[in-house]
């Protein structure tokens, strides 16, 4: 389906709910470039056509809108130059801009490293107690320390430590495909042919939101979904808004399992066997300590797809928002300042996208190992429409509006569809679902 078969890519992020998150809460809401909410649309449709073709049933699957659920339901707003979640921002340094995640507190402890200043470390340890995020006196330092480094120092030394950060460059090269990568997607392998239950088994070993998303969206396409997590560490999701996890969640079944334990190590070999598709977001060294080798589980007929920030092969961490802007989808205040476009963008692309592409796998009977890359479905998502058409954002009685060259459009609120049911509680499921 072309651009055009979607919709005008202006009138599609204004119905998407994502503009209203795009800007200054004092400003007007922002179109930004590419063409994210069609990237969205499209990916749905060709997951309902492989489902009719599977099931011989049309599924009732979201729309575009699912790009500000989470918003909604934790009712965040846009805030330039911060991320509308409030855990990333750019600061300037020599050459361009750097963007840092600052969402979880390991993030908070790694800053006195990657600014080597011991200094900080004594009110780090205040905030990690506390458990707040990042303060506007971090943001400072962080600001003050970037300004003397490049772009690339910075972000160099940021990957080493493994937190989450996007360099924007004052001459950036130009968009490109990557010949490896289609839509931000890479069959890396085929397994044999396999069977498929009526009801495909989907294991899922996915946190947070692209994952969950795309089980979600398998769940509606008629799969039977059993999320896997660790006893130690349950999905940090679980600690958010309870709405948007009972959104992406309910009606799957929970399962908890050691892994540090042979016995826990045993119950998930024996999961992984009988999946017809396995979802996870692990480096491949992690799954190797807990006895899985994933080419072998695609020879043996069973569908992986692992989605990640930037491949399999990278150890780049990142999250929805500063992935997207690495990519490239982001807006400038009259500073010049990037924000993020939407809420953590990269999250639900690749979610949408990592679903489609598992449902087309299930469509056929041949297993495949399928890497979805964050960073290149929203580059492909930029790739759709690079330079926004030119507009102008005007305020009525009624609300914000968008006028363009092909037509005038609302800017309509984020909005989420009610959870059907809760979510499992961790580890509810074990009894049924290891037997």
């Amino acid at each position: 389906m072309s651009s055009s078969e979607a919709g005008h890519p202006v009138d599609a992020w204004a119905a998407s709910g994502a503009m209203a998150l795009t800007g200054a809460a004092d400003g007007p809401p922002l179109v930004g470039p590419g063409d994210p909410a069609g990237v969205v649309t499209r990916a749905l449709a060709t997951l309902g056509s492989a489902t009719l073709g599977r099931t011989g049933r049309a599924p009732r699957l979201p729309d575009a809108r699912l790009l500000g659920e989470r918003a909604a339901i934790a009712g965040l707003r846009r805030q330039a130059p911060m991320s509308c979640g409030g855990a990333f921002r750019a600061v300037p340094a020599r050459g361009g801009h750097v963007g840092l995640s600052l969402a979880r507190l390991s993030d908070l402890e790694l800053l006195p490293a990657l600014l080597e200043s011991d200094r900080l470390s004594s009110r780090i340890d205040a905030l990690v107690g506390e458990g707040e995020r990042a303060p506007d006196w971090v943001w400072q330092t962080v600001a003050e320390w970037a300004a003397g480094a490049t772009v690339d120092e910075v972000v160099t030394r940021a990957e080493l430590l493994g937190l989450p950060v996007a360099g924007v460059s004052e001459h950036p090269t130009p968009p490109s495909a990557d010949a490896d990568w289609h839509d931000g997607i890479r069959i890396r392998a085929h397994g044999t042919e396999r069977e498929r239950a009526s009801a495909p088994l989907v294991v899922d070993l996915t946190s947070l939101w692209a994952g969950p998303l795309c089980a979600h969206l398998l769940g509606l396409s008629g799969c039977r979904v059993v999320k896997v997590e660790s006893v130690r560490r349950p999905d940090g999701a679980r600690r958010g808004p309870a709405r948007f996890f009972d959104l992406l969640h309910g009606g799957h079944q929970a399962v908890a399992l050691d892994f540090a334990s042979a016995e826990g190590r045993g119950q998930l070999a024996e999961l992984v066997r009988r999946a017809d598709v396995v979802l996870e977001g692990s480096r491949p060294r992690a799954l190797q300590q807990l006895g899985i080798d994933a080419r072998q589980v695609v020879a043996e007929g069973t569908t992986w797809l692992s989605i990640t920030a930037r491949g399999r092969e990278s150890d780049t961490v990142g999250f929805g928002d500063d992935v997207a802007v690495a990519a490239g989808l982001f807006v400038r205040d009259a500073d010049g300042t990037p924000s993020p476009c939407g809420d953590a963008l990269a999250d639900p692309l690749a979610g949408v996208v990592a679903a489609a592409a598992v449902a087309e796998a299930l469509a056929g009977h041949t297993a495949r190992m399928i890497e979805v890359s964050m960073w290149h479905v929203a580059r492909a998502a930029l790739l759709g429409a690079p330079t926004p058409s030119p507009h102008a954002v005007v305020r009525r009685t009624d609300g914000w509006w968008v006028e363009h060259d092909a037509g005038v459009a609302r800017v309509v609120d984020p909005w989420a569809r009610p959870p059907g049911e809760p979510a499992a509680p961790s580890g509810a499921d074990n009894a049924t679902v290891l037997r």
